[in-house]
This record gives structure tokens, sequence and C-alpha cells, in this order.
């Protein structure tokens, strides 16, 4: 079977056979971005992945034979700034909830229901929401993405060591006593996922 960095390198001449990168990876890279956005948010944020690979493929590192971590990379900086962009309406809606706005509040609504995912998180939300932005990233492209150390560190173009630390420093935290749930919504309960991603564009603009 052709490695990746073959196609990528041929890619260059004949740009169509990236598309053998995508149908390579389409699956985890959407199953990952799923869990972190929910599955109705995913597909610009898919498409966008492999739009900036597609352009970036000239700076790609030949030596790696899979192109996983670095489109897993390239995800998690495409995440980062689609959190910056929905901070400011999570702000808006989360305002005008404790204002009392009927409609605002079905609305709000709706987003939750659209971000839940899954409530497989629910011991350990209030630990990984937490969690620093630069943890939370190692901690996803692990456990939602599969990455291993190596790929981790590809991925997020840090040293090995790096990840080992904050793995090993993400360990002690979520075994530690949880701290307690944070009380946005009284109204319904949020599932882990929600209170993860709604911390991390909370983290976007320096809430949290």
């Amino acid at each position: 079977m052709t490695n990746d960095n073959d196609i990528i390198r041929d890619s260059l001449t004949s740009p169509e056979r990236f598309a053998e990168i995508f149908e390579r990876h389409i699956t985890a890279v959407t199953a990952y971005v799923a869990r972190r956005v929910g599955p109705h948010a995913s597909d610009d944020i898919v498409s966008e992945t492999f739009l900036a690979a597609f352009r970036r493929r000239k700076r790609y590192d030949m030596t790696r034979t899979s192109a996983l971590p670095w489109l897993m990379g390239i995800a998690t900086k495409v995440l980062a700034q689609h959190r910056r962009a929905q901070a400011t309406h999570w702000r808006a809606l989360h305002a005008a909830f404790d204002a009392g706005d009927e409609d605002t509040v079905d609305d709000l609504d709706r987003s939750i229901s659209r971000l839940d995912a899954s409530a497989q998180l629910e011991d350990l939300f209030p630990r990984i929401a937490a969690l620093s932005a630069r943890d939370r990233e190692v901690l996803f492209l692990h456990a939602w993405g599969d990455l291993t150390y190596p790929e981790i560190a590809a991925a997020l173009g840090i040293p090995i060591g790096t990840v080992r630390s904050r793995l090993s420093r993400i360990r002690a935290k979520l075994s530690a006593p949880p701290p307690p749930a944070p009380a946005r919504l009284a109204h319904a309960p949020r599932s882990a996922t929600t209170h993860i991603r709604y911390a991390e564009t909370e983290s976007a603009h320096g809430h949290l």
C-alpha cells in the first residue's frame, strides 16, 4: 500500500491524488471533530481541515508515512478558531438568558441539544472542564483522536516529553476529587460533553 507521504508528494504535481488522503482519514478526523463540537457542527470544520491540509501540503514533512497526526493538528487549530467564533454567540445567549428572554432560552436549549453528542464523561466533566486549553488538546487527541504520544507531539508541534508530562499531570488531576459542578443553567442539566465544550468557549475569551 502506498504511504501517505508518497501520495502527498505526488499531489504536488497531480493535485487530484490528494483525494486519497481524504478517503483514508475522513472517518478518523470526523469522529474526533464530532466529539469535540457535536455532529451538527463537525461538517464545516472537517471541510476546513482538509482544505487547509491541501493548501499546506507543500510543507508536509515527507519523512512521515502517516498524515493522520498532521491532519489532527490542523483540525485542532481549526477547532480553536471555531471556539473563538462561537464564544461571542454563547456569551450573548447566556446574557440574554440571564435577562429572562424566553426566546433566547429556547435558542440556548436548541444549541445545547445540538452539542450533546454523548454523556459518557459525566463523572469526569468538572475536572476536564477545569483543565487548561493546552491540556485538553492533548487529552482529546489521546482519548478521542486515538493518537500515540509521538503522534500527539507531531500534531501539536511539541516535544514528546511535553506530551508525557501533560498527560501525567492530566491523570493526576482527573484522579483527584472533582471540583463543584458549574451551575450556569439551573433550568436544565447539561451533559458532560456540553459542559466541556462550554468551558472551551469561555476559556477562548479568558473567562476561565
